[in-house]
Parts: C-alpha cells; structure tokens; sequence
C-alpha cells in the first residue's frame, strides 16, 4: 500500500492460537483514506504473543513508504512493550529486569525495524467489544489459525518452532485460595507458587469487599501475574466457579463479544478479562481441588488468604 509519508495510515491487528501454544494465526487491516488492505497467515506451532507481533511487523512491512501510522492493538503485551519496555530492553542488551532474556526477541527486533521505517502511535482497544475492524483482524486471525490446523504443513517459518524446541520451559505449580467473610465482605487471597528447586513463593493480598467468587478468580490472576518467564503452569483451584468457566465457557465468551448464551454480560467481566491477559504465552493446565486432595500448598495458601481477609475487616 504506497502512502507518502505526510498521509495517515490506521492499522488494527490481532492474532493468537488454539491452543496456546499451539497452530497460531494473525490478521491485520489497514485503512489508507478510501482504500482497505487485508492481510493475514498464520504458523502451524506458534503462541498467542508471537502472533500479535507478527500482525504489527507484517501490517508495517506492507507500507512501501514512510507512514504516519496509528495501530490499534487489543495486546496489552504488544502495546505496553513497544511504547513502555524496548528501549530498556535495548538498554539492557535485551534483557528483562530480572535479568532474564526478553522473550520473543527475535520479533521485538524486527518490530523495533519496521517501526522505526514509520512515525507510530500505539493504542490499545478492548477486544471483543464492538469495534468493527478490531472484530475484522480476529475473524483474518482466526481463519488464518484454522488453515494452519487443517494444514500444519502449510508453515511459512520455522523460526517459532525452533525457538520453543530450543527453550527449557520451567514447570510450574500455582496454589489458588480465597476467603470472604460476609456475602460479600472483607475478602483475601493467596496464590502459592512451587517450582522445581526454589522454595515456594506467596503472593497474597486482600479488598475490602468482595464476594467469593472474584476472589477466587484474582488469586488465579494474582498467581499468573507473578510469573517472570513463559512456563508450563498446572494451576490449581478450589473453586468450581473459576474451573468451569474457564476450562468450558471463556472461549466461548470471547467469540460471544463477552456475553453469556442468554445474551447478558458476563459477570466479574473486567477480572475474566485480566485472567486472559495474564495467561499470555504460559502453557496452563487447569486443576479441581476436591475437599480431600487439596495438599500442604492449597492449605498454607488458604491460612494466608484468611489472614488477609481478617486484616482487612480490622480496618476502619
């Protein structure tokens, strides 16, 4: 698409996988005054995360000429990383904080390319709630991501595959537990986190008022957040609410523009959609803890979501 560069060009990307990781797929749509441009593919093993930068780098690569370009994304990761987090990861010779690698580097460095080809503000929009060309790059993303099930031989690079061949993901186990003290009342929650040779971590915190069931959901929230790498994560929870939902109805509520089979909005909507925020490329398996097999972690976990609960009631 020719654009000078003194002419405005909208971009609204998406891409993502099923499962994740797994077959991935992209689409973007570019608008340059009258005209609409399409573009899509998709990978055959790839993540939800290598699939939102893939939408941007392919969308800027596509402008044959410097672009004042305004890219709306619904990926918090590719928004905040891009405007927030890569020139200290330059900095830092790609490394995080933490001095771990920044994942993904691979693609960063070429977004970081293609972006500075163009003059690009980046906007993040809420997916899955009503804007038309957002709708538009999911359903080019999600075609692209069925093509590539019905066809995983069909794989435009290999790089992706390679790179996840190449890492030693870490194994994870995540502990969720929560307690209310009222219908709804004082609230905490506690997320346990064991991996293999580090002692278990607690993250754990409390609101004043809550029902059982959001805590119970932000302590899954609280847990993932508190990731520092791509793992593999056995994530346990007691709660029949937040095991059902998420194992049999998120996806489902996604597609559904974040309404129930009965048309209405889904309850607790902003916390479910942190939850698939926070799951990013982490490969998770979710877990039921019965009465009778919740463990020494489930149990130290609940003593400390108690203990905030009570903390918070203590407050005026």
């Amino acid at each position: 698409m020719p654009a000078p560069g003194s002419d405005a060009v909208q971009i609204y990307t998406d891409g993502g996988c099923d499962p994740n990781p797994g077959p991935g797929g992209w689409g973007a749509v570019l608008i340059y005054g009258l005209k609409t441009l399409e573009l899509s593919g998709g990978e055959a093993a790839s993540t939800n995360n290598r699939m939102e930068l893939t939408a941007a780098i392919e969308a800027l690569r596509s402008l044959k000429r410097a672009c004042v370009v305004t890219l709306c994304t619904d990926s918090r990761y590719l928004q905040k990383g891009i405007s927030k987090w890569l020139e200290g990861w330059k900095r830092q010779g790609w490394k995080k904080a933490n001095g771990q690698p920044v994942e993904n580097q691979d693609l960063w460095q070429a977004l970081d390319e293609q972006a500075a080809r163009h003059q690009v503000e980046w906007l993040w929009v809420r997916g899955h709630h009503g804007n038309p060309l957002n709708e538009r790059a999911d359903q080019l993303a999600t075609q692209a991501r069925r093509n590539r099930q019905l066809s995983p031989k069909a794989v435009v690079s290999k790089r992706p595959t390679q790179a996840m061949a190449d890492r030693v993901i870490p194994r994870v186990a995540i502990y969720c537990r929560a307690c209310t003290l009222g219908v709804p009342g004082p609230a905490g929650y506690a997320a346990t986190i064991v991996r293999d040779g580090a002692p278990p971590k607690t993250v754990s915190g409390g609101w004043k008022l809550a029902t059982s069931n959001v805590m119970e959901l932000w302590a899954a929230v609280a847990g993932l957040r508190a990731l520092k790498e791509r793992s593999q994560v056995t994530l346990f929870t007691t709660s029949k609410y937040v095991f059902d939902n998420v194992t049999r109805q998120l996806q489902n509520w996604e597609r559904n523009h974040w309404r129930t089979k009965a048309g209405q909005e889904v309850k607790n909507l902003e916390i479910w959609q942190e939850l698939v925020a926070v799951q990013g490329d982490h490969d998770i398996t979710w877990r039921h803890l019965s009465a009778d097999s919740r463990g020494e972690y489930a149990e130290a976990a609940a003593k400390i979501a108690r203990r905030e609960a009570k903390a918070q009631a203590r407050q005026p």
